[in-house]
């Protein structure tokens, strides 16, 4: 009969409008979960004065070591890949904004801030304390503490020598930016090996 839509046994008689609204529910659940976002890192120049070279490779691991968590949630950052280590991504991120806080605005810069996750009771807790952290927070921290470091050496000299509060040896500038790349390197050689256990991705 004219007009008369013929439906045979099983066809889905599912509302389309209705079916459509589950779908983009469905989608929205998978897609709001939050993961690390991506990072824009620049190549260092291939010839360039002393203090925008050491600016620029310590800039590069920073963005490397951001890198190497873009695109994973907060599950996956917490993850301690390499057993019985109890290194993950988030505990780098967290090692490393205490340490750039420590070098740059602590020891070169005397200024008076706390330590961000390091106590007396828990010298590691940056590493340990991962499993109630918000990730999230975390990287911002992280991303505050290198803004705040750049301004706490802006203007000082490489040769300028600051007294190391912790003991031992007064050291330049210079030292300082040379042993933060030092670090940088040898973390990322770990976020490494953590990114390719969690997903299999692998780069520089």
């Amino acid at each position: 009969m004219s007009g008369q839509v013929s439906t045979q046994p099983g066809q889905d008689r599912a509302c389309p409008v209705a079916s459509a609204t589950r779908r983009q529910v469905a989608w929205a659940s998978v897609t709001t979960e939050w993961t690390a976002p991506v990072v824009e890192r620049a190549d260092p120049d291939h010839v360039a004065a002393e203090r925008r070279a050491l600016e620029q490779w310590l800039d590069y691991h920073r963005d490397t070591l951001l890198t190497k968590c873009a695109g994973l949630t907060a599950g996956q950052l917490k993850r301690r890949a390499v057993p019985p280590s109890n290194l993950s991504l988030l505990g780098l991120v967290r090692h490393m904004a205490d340490v750039e806080r420590g070098w740059f605005r602590q020891c070169a810069a005397r200024e008076d801030v706390p330590d961000l996750y390091w106590t007396e009771a828990d010298s590691d807790a940056d590493f340990n304390d991962i499993e109630a952290a918000d990730a999230a927070a975390d990287l911002d921290t992280y991303r505050r503490e290198i803004v705040a470091a750049r301004k706490a050496v802006a203007g000082k000299g490489l040769d300028d020598v600051v007294p190391f509060q912790w003991g031992g040896a007064d050291r330049d500038i210079r030292w300082i930016y040379l042993h933060m790349i030092e670090e940088y390197a040898r973390h990322n050689g770990h976020a490494d090996l953590i990114r390719e256990c969690i997903d299999g991705v692998t780069g520089d």
